[in-house]
């Protein structure tokens, strides 16, 4: 009779975990156009500070809002989620002054190149220009896509025109919305009517190439809310426009800005049903910058643009290693990020291509 007994109480908890089985868990990438290394571990650069291109008012500002007394100050007031939440919950990689090492593994050292590796796990050399074809190279969404939990449940936005082609959205079957690609293109309703007005009517400092951050944040923020998509890529893209531009304060404040919208992002995620302590954030950029006045460029003829960063978030990191900034180790590529996220959700990134090895193995 005991022996019955337990086996109906073991039949009826497995049929209560086949009806409610844990759901699969979610991924958000989110990526900031070239933004420096030197900047997110050590805060303000006092050589740019300095330089003769960086105008005393800008100087002013930026040492009111950024500088301290010591780099570690000095980055908390730069990206204060970053350095707060993503430190005592996540894994930060880069800082080469600790010797976490991260870099690309492709030749080329600019966006495209970056962001194929980034988001596919494999270089091509083939891929040597911004103004490359549709990739014909399977992307960690477009994997996620065909997965029965994910397909249907999946968008990209960019600020960048480049990214239906990197993602080659048609052939993978997912929503791109990049540039001034308006959000009521797959959402129709008023306020994805309204974002979508004043993204056209809005200012275009980088003309009709990129869009403003703002609005490419705003419309993935208002996608994520009331879609609730299970994998998701965001790509802001004026840390590396500003920079270009050789306007020090702005790259500051587009980095200090998108700091603050991946920490509400992280509170959204962990207040709402589904995606609390179910959601992987991976936070990175395509490439790095060089040093003192090649601080606005990149391209494998500028000395260290190859060094690049990235950082995590989501549930039993601590479980892989020790959380918090990172200190030596082994280098790391690239390449290996998309498997390393497939692999914290439980799956294995077999694509067409050759991956990078993910590194929690």
């Amino acid at each position: 009779m005991k022996k019955l007994l337990i086996l109906l109480i073991f039949i009826h908890q497995l049929a209560i975990a086949q009806k409610n089985p844990k759901e699969s868990p979610n991924l958000i990438v989110i990526t900031t156009d070239g933004l420096r290394w030197q900047e997110v571990f050590n805060g303000v650069d006092k050589d740019i500070l300095t330089s003769k291109s960086v105008n005393k008012s800008d100087s002013a500002a930026i040492a009111k809002n950024y500088s301290a007394v010591n780099p570690q100050e000095s980055r908390k007031k730069l990206m204060p989620f970053l350095w707060s939440s993503v430190q005592e919950k996540g894994m930060i990689f880069g800082n080469r002054n600790l010797n976490s090492l991260a870099e690309v593994a492709n030749p080329y050292w600019f966006s495209y190149p970056g962001y194929s590796e980034l988001l596919t796990g494999y270089v091509d050399t083939l891929i040597n220009t911004n103004d490359y074809k549709p990739n014909p190279h399977t992307n960690l969404f477009a994997f996620l896509n065909k997965q029965n939990a994910y397909k249907g449940k999946v968008a990209a936005f960019g600020a960048w025109n480049a990214f239906n082609r990197i993602l080659n959205e048609e052939k993978s079957g997912f929503p791109v919305i990049n540039a001034f690609e308006p959000l009521n293109s797959i959402l129709k309703d008023e306020l994805s009517n309204q974002i979508s007005a004043m993204l056209k009517d809005s200012y275009k400092p980088f003309h009709e190439v990129e869009c403003l951050d703002v609005f490419t944040h705003y419309q993935a923020l208002h996608y994520l809310k009331s879609q609730k998509p299970k994998a998701m890529y965001i790509s802001y893209g004026e840390t590396d426009e500003w920079a270009h531009h050789d306007k020090y304060a702005n790259y500051l404040d587009a980095a200090h800005q998108v700091d603050q919208w991946i920490g509400d992002i992280w509170t959204w995620v962990q207040n709402t049903p589904g995606y609390k302590d179910n959601t992987y954030i991976l936070i990175a950029t395509d490439h790095g910058r060089g040093w003192r006045n090649e601080w606005t460029s990149h391209g494998a003829s500028i000395k260290d643009a190859n060094y690049v960063w990235f950082a995590l978030m989501g549930p039993n990191l601590a479980s892989k290693g020790k959380l918090g900034e990172q200190e030596g180790g082994d280098k790391i590529f690239q390449k290996q990020l998309a498997a390393s996220m497939l692999e914290l959700m439980g799956l294995e990134f077999r694509v067409e291509h050759e991956v990078g090895v993910g590194i929690f193995r």
